[in-house]
């Protein structure tokens, strides 16, 4: 009996980021096409050279992206929206950045498509941070091969030396992801089927023994026909090339495991990371046949594994049959390699693992497995004694913080009055207009912000030149907002390097790395904070940044804070206990910077809470005790205020449709949404459900190039007062402007403004009207 070693996707941007700098030079026509193609070609060849060196043996293709993987599999099916024109061969490079991020004329970035086109709807990816390009399917779809990306890395790889095992998302969850236009895009699954097949059979000429074909949503519920889906999927595609190891993960099988053990695959990936009691039901139901791929580190997380537990866990497994080790999933979700971290703190340093020493973790493991424990002994004697230096740290646990914690009562979660008292109250003091304007936060973080702030990390320009340049640009963006008629402003967050990063730098219990980067989508990384201990807040974060703003002008200046739940879920949460009680340690902390704005004076607070839903379990039956704790930490940090100061939270791409009870229970005077891209199509569950207090619909698509115009964002806006009653309505966009250009926002925003101008203007003649 043998254990090998496979990865099931490395991160795609690069040691330092490379892959972003190439995509953004050639999105602004710096640099040409081939400059692009050479450094994605360049990371693809180091990432198998690495993965190989470290100790796997089974190294992934086509797991690399140039944007996102979904998009990639709607490209090499030729899935492509009616709105783009498309009548080639193939989908170029233009028209997969235009389905990206749209395009317009004068073409986005000097790369024409033609034409003004909205981008695809984007979501996320299960419940992580990642986004992808949802696929849009109509009626009479047709499926064919349209891209030979899959084919060209498997012989560019095999060219280098490499025998990959090239990864495809599989047929039956690429529908479930997928919207369909006047069609149930299960309903397209046989045609779908011929061209997978056809993509199989190409692949096995190539030479490819195995495809890693990727069904992530066999971990969720399934409906009957889904489940049927499975079966003549896998029923037809198993004999139409390489061998299949069918992969899963974010979860265990639960009840789907009867499901997954009879289809005909030749291989079963499980997550044993989040689902490690399913292994023994799994060995008793799969056939002796089926190779098994056991994910054993963790692909979604950066904490080191307790390589002696796992040793323990697997040795009699190992002695009956052949085994791979893999994380549980790609390891996109992580950054690349820990040896980077020269300033991290090395006591915590010593407890973490990056893609590159999960995939160390795994080669120790492995060996172990195959030639005894002392095989890896000193790979085991560093794991041992990490984990104890973390279990026993003084940096973990601070006595303060759980004592607040359990001393609080219900009185901390609830408003003083209800939405309906509180309107009135608010209403007095701010006195808006309706439909009243304002942005998400953010301003765009040009390169001369960003080289300010690279200068002062230096010490290139020491802090008091620093805070007078960021003064400067406070001043002038509140000077412009009001030039050109913003109801409520915001001061820009010039000062703030991510909403996340921000305050974590400034609560106790997070430590951070200089380039711990993991994508986001496309060429946006961030940095997500490392969340090792105990949370509390040392010093107010915000108030002297909100008090100087607000100092420039007579109009509202929002605060901006990001949420307790938006916090954890992009962070590396600490796995040593549960999740809602390190949410409700922030949630205090929250609070205690909201009440001293609203002290300093702050009329309006925005708490964002962007990833509320993203945290979502993917299993229905769990939805409840998330939301439950989720809420409850919401309305913690939320509802210490007056009752004419006016919350607001903002919420990123979301199906609001299944949790709008929770939304409305977190009592949020003010919801900003995502609503551009899906044409206010996620308005409707707040039709349907009532909503009673105040919401402000997307109608500007900030992940885009474009620069709406005022006809189509006032086209927008009448579609949302269709689902909500105008006087519950603000016009905001999507989110927040810091990844986008001031050429680009200056337009948009004009427009914007005129668009509700021209709302108020109808609704005041329709006034009119009705008086007679």
């Amino acid at each position: 009996m043998t254990v090998s070693v496979a990865t099931l996707g490395f991160p795609r941007i690069g040691l330092r980021r490379e892959l972003k700098f190439a995509l953004e030079n050639y999105w602004a026509g710096k640099s040409p096409l081939a400059e692009l193609q050479a450094a994605a070609a360049g990371l693809r060849a180091l990432n198998w050279t690495r993965q190989k060196a470290l100790g796997a043996d089974i190294l992934p293709s086509n797991d690399f992206s140039l944007y996102d993987h979904v998009l990639d599999t709607s490209a090499l099916i030729g899935a492509v929206p009616p709105r783009y024109d498309w009548a080639g061969e193939s989908v170029d490079p233009d028209l997969y950045f235009a389905m990206a991020r749209g395009a317009q004329q004068p073409a986005a970035c000097g790369h024409a498509h033609g034409g003004d086109t909205t981008a695809m709807e984007m979501t996320k990816w299960f419940d992580t941070n990642y986004h992808f390009l949802v696929p849009e399917l109509s009626a009479g779809q047709r499926f064919r091969i349209a891209s030979t990306k899959i084919f060209n890395e498997f012989e560019e790889a095999r060219a280098l030396g490499y025998a990959t095992r090239p990864v495809l998302l599989g047929p039956v969850s690429y529908l479930m992801l997928a919207k369909g236009k006047a069609v149930e895009p299960l309903a397209l699954l046989p045609q779908l089927l011929e061209t997978y097949a056809e993509i199989l059979a190409r692949l096995a000429a190539l030479g490819a023994e195995w495809v890693q074909i990727d069904e992530p949503c066999l971990v969720l519920d399934l409906t009957c026909d889904q489940r049927t889906a499975f079966e003549r999927a896998y029923a037809s595609l198993a004999t139409r090339g390489p061998k299949l190891m069918l992969t899963t993960y974010f979860g265990g099988l639960g009840d789907n495991l009867d499901l997954a053990a009879e289809l005909p695959v030749h291989g079963l990936h499980l997550d044993l990371v989040r689902a490690p009691d399913q292994l023994e039901p799994a060995l008793a139901k799969l056939q002796p046949h089926v190779l098994l791929s056991l994910g054993v580190i963790d692909g979604r997380n950066i904490w080191r594994a307790n390589l002696p537990d796992l040793y323990w866990r697997l040795k009699e497994l190992a002695g009956k049959r052949d085994l791979i080790l893999a994380p549980s999933c790609s390891l996109l979700h992580v950054p690349v390699d820990l040896a980077l971290e020269t300033s991290l703190d090395p006591e915590i340093a010593q407890w973490l693992a990056f893609a590159a020493q999960k995939v160390e973790e795994l080669a120790a493991l492995a060996k172990a497995l195959n030639a005894g424990e002392d095989a890896s002994f000193a790979a085991f004697s560093a794991s041992r004694i990490a984990a104890v230096a973390r279990a026993t740290s003084p940096k973990v646990h601070d006595a303060a913080v759980a004592a607040r914690l359990a001393a609080l009562d219900a009185g901390a979660t609830n408003r003083t009055a209800p939405f309906a008292t509180r309107r009135e109250a608010q209403r007095a003091r701010l006195n808006l207009p309706a439909f009243p304007t304002t942005t998400i936060g953010s301003f765009p973080q040009t390169a001369e912000v960003r080289k300010a702030r690279a200068a002062h990390i230096k010490g290139e320009i020491d802090a008091a030149a620093y805070a007078q340049y960021l003064r400067v640009e406070t001043r002038a963006a509140v000077k412009w907002q009001e030039e050109i008629g913003l109801d409520v402003l915001v001061h820009g967050e010039f000062e703030r390097n991510d909403m996340v990063q921000y305050f974590g730098e400034q609560l106790s219990g997070f430590a951070f790395t200089r380039a711990g980067w993991v994508q986001s989508y496309g060429s946006r990384c961030v940095r997500p904070p490392i969340l090792y201990g105990d949370v509390s807040r040392p010093a107010p974060m915000t108030v002297d940044w909100w008090r100087f703003a607000q100092d420039q002008t007579d109009r509202p200046m929002k605060a901006m804070l990001t949420g307790p739940v938006t916090i954890l879920n992009w962070s590396f949460v600490r796995d040593d206990q549960p999740r809602a009680a390190s949410c409700r340690q922030i949630a205090l902390a929250i609070r205690d910077e909201v009440a001293d704005l609203e002290a300093a004076g702050a009329a309006i607070v925005q708490i964002d809470e962007a990833a509320l839903r993203e945290g979502l379990p993917l299993r229905r039956s769990e939805w409840q005790a998330y939301l439950d704790w989720a809420v409850e930490s919401f309305r913690i940090a939320s509802s210490g205020v007056r009752d004419d100061t006016q919350i607001h939270t903002h919420m990123c791409y979301s199906e609001f449709n299944d949790i709008i009870r929770a939304i409305g229970a977190m009592d949020a005077d003010v919801i900003s949404i995502e609503t551009a891209r899906s044409q206010m199509e996620l308005l409707g569950a707040f039709e349907s459900y009532a909503y009673p207090n105040e919401v402000g619909p997307g109608v500007y698509d900030i992940h885009s190039p474009r620069i709406p115009a005022e006809r189509e964002m006032t086209d927008l806006l009448t579609l949302a007062a269709k689902h909500v009653p105008p006087a519950q309505l603000w016009v905001n966009p999507d989110c927040g402007l810091k990844t986008r250009k001031w050429d680009e926002v200056r337009p948009a925003l004009i427009a914007m403004v005129a668009a509700a101008k021209s709302m108020r203007a109808r609704a005041l003649v329709k006034e009119a009207y009705l008086a007679k």
